[in-house]
């Protein structure tokens, strides 16, 4: 039996590999916990939920509002993971009708900071990414006209 076949379901690192640097440090393998949270806060909703509660508090409808395309049963799916994880906290205020907002966690706002660097990123390499696009999409119509 292999190694890491032996190791529990959280355990991502693959046999031989134990530098934490190694980007093969966690694997598509479903109980990976690493792989999990990744999927999670990379998802387009939580990253806007994410980005849109910086340092605020909104309500459910304001988020929807907000979010451009996302129904409400999606949202509400993104919330609840978002809290599991420790991202976002849910604040259900004592009156009639029940008011309930979510903000940032300061484990989120860390999440944040982090997003906000991928976002700056994007911006700068914009005109690369899409020049390289438009390289790659010719290349590939020359070679169907081919």
């Amino acid at each position: 039996m292999e190694a890491a076949a032996s190791l529990p379901p959280s355990h991502c690192a693959i046999a031989g590999h134990d530098d934490h640097d190694d980007p093969f440090q966690w694997d598509t393998r479903e109980g990976c916990e690493v792989r999990q949270i990744l999927d999670r806060i990379a998802d387009k909703w939580s990253l806007l939920v994410i980005a849109l509660l910086e340092n605020r508090r909104l309500r459910f409808t304001e988020l929807r509002r907000e979010i451009d395309g996302v129904s409400q049963r999606m949202l509400t799916v993104t919330l609840r993971q978002l809290e599991r994880d420790g991202l976002v906290r849910r604040t259900v205020h004592p009156v009639v009708p029940p008011r309930v907002e979510y903000e940032l966690t300061p484990l989120g706002g860390t999440l944040h900071a982090t997003i906000r660097s991928l976002v700056s990123w994007t911006e700068e390499h914009q005109q690369e990414i899409a020049a390289a696009r438009a390289a790659y999409d010719a290349r590939a119509a020359a070679a169907v006209d081919a």
